[in-house]
């Protein structure tokens, strides 16, 4: 296979955009009241099935085309990203009433990102990608930062400055800053910190938050 076309800047930019998108959807299809208007349309599946292919499928094939893996475990750590995720999915609580995903919340594209600027060896990329694949089953319950009840203008806000480190980065790639990349983790941190924090204060025996 021929990869000397593959530009992965341009592929995070695309996917990039694709967050922006989906990070807007919601809110204007709720603002429009899409659900009253077209109430034989489910926009929900609609945006389940983009999502797969964005945040799963594409992310999986850029773990392919960038060698990122061991070649022998290519097809290995893929297919439990689109399996994994093909679970993940498709639990009747994948999306909880109150706001929150069940299971590792298949960012896959933020994870490749993040193993493509790093440089890493290609074994620890796998065991990285393989453990991610693995906390999809384990079901702990990870924020949803645009509808999250606790601390969500704090957490859109980190996000977005958040996200604008990630531009940088990519603006940089492939000789990016160090010091800028480690400091991207705060947010990531902040997530699973926060997330792990409330998982914990909604434990049946906790009496709640």
């Amino acid at each position: 296979m021929n990869h000397s076309k593959f530009s992965p800047r341009q592929s995070f930019f695309w996917l990039g955009l694709q967050i922006v998108v989906d990070s807007l959807d919601g809110i204007f299809a709720r603002a429009a009241r899409v659900s009253e208007k077209l109430p034989w349309f489910d926009g929900a599946k609609l945006d389940d099935i983009i999502d797969y292919l964005t945040y799963v499928f594409v992310p999986a094939l850029l773990v392919w085309r960038a060698l990122l893996v061991p070649e022998d475990w290519t097809l290995i750590v893929a297919g439990a990203m689109l399996l994994s995720s093909a679970y993940g999915f498709n639990r009747t609580d994948a999306k909880t009433a109150d706001h929150f995903f069940t299971g590792f919340p298949s960012y896959w594209n933020l994870v490749v990102f993040y193993l493509m600027i790093a440089g890493w060896p290609k074994a620890v990329n796998a065991a990285i990608l393989l453990a991610l694949a693995a906390l999809v089953f384990v079901p702990i319950r990870y924020i949803y930062p645009s509808r999250t009840p606790v601390l969500r203008w704090q957490t859109n806000l980190f996000g977005i400055i958040w996200g604008a480190l990630l531009v940088a980065l990519l603006w940089q790639f492939p000789l990016v800053s160090r010091p800028l990349f480690w400091g991207s983790f705060a947010f990531p941190v902040y997530y699973a910190g926060l997330s792990l924090v409330l998982q914990w204060q909604n434990r049946p025996d906790s009496g709640g938050i």
